[in-house]
């Protein structure tokens, strides 16, 4: 796996979101689209041991460290503005499934997330929580270490706690449509 800080020390330009091509295939090496000279800018951290799905989109200050433990994640996520993915050392890596929305300002800290998953802003997400599929975490819960949070459910609150079970209509109108979204939005920064 590369570590993609190296890469950016010589690049004075803004780097904006990366898209992956339409290939289903996964890869270890983000792609990003210059698209001009913006020396007061910074493309997002990723660094250390990161492998990144295809159709996945990394937007502006987020950060991705896997300096500590290995992040993995799927195919299709978004990673939305200000959130923060990290791991713990040598004893808590990162583990993102499919069709994942990381929202705005999130916190996603040495945990598991299964597929078709949708994290709200400003959330946060603490060590060795499993987040199964089909699930929502409301914004700004605070799920706290070890929380197993059930499939095809709701969590919300401090500490987050189930509020009630998702139905199929907020999988296909909003876990679906924002994971769908955040392609498309990607698409418009690709030369």
């Amino acid at each position: 796996v590369y570590c993609v800080k190296r890469l950016f020390k010589s690049i004075p330009c803004f780097l904006f979101p990366f898209a992956l091509s339409s290939s289903k295939s996964q890869i270890t090496i983000p792609i990003f689209s210059v698209l001009r000279p913006l020396p007061t800018r910074r493309p997002p951290p990723i660094v250390g041991e990161v492998s990144l799905g295809s159709e996945c989109s990394v937007w502006f200050n987020a950060v991705i460290r896997g300096d500590v433990h290995y992040i993995k994640i799927g195919n299709k996520v978004n990673i939305q503005d200000g959130a923060v993915i990290h791991a713990t050392y040598l004893k808590s890596p990162t583990n993102i499934g499919n069709n994942v929305s990381i929202g705005h300002n999130a916190l996603v800290h040495g945990c598991t997330i299964h597929d078709n998953v949708l994290i709200g802003m400003g959330s946060i997400i603490m060590d060795d929580c499993v987040i199964e599929s089909n699930s929502i975490i409301a914004a700004g819960a605070v799920v706290t270490k070890n929380t197993h949070v059930e499939s095809g459910s709701i969590y919300a609150g401090i500490p987050a706690k189930k509020v009630k079970d998702i139905s199929q209509e907020l999988i296909s109108g909003e876990i679906d449509r924002i994971a769908d979204n955040y392609v498309k939005y990607a698409s418009w920064y690709q030369d």
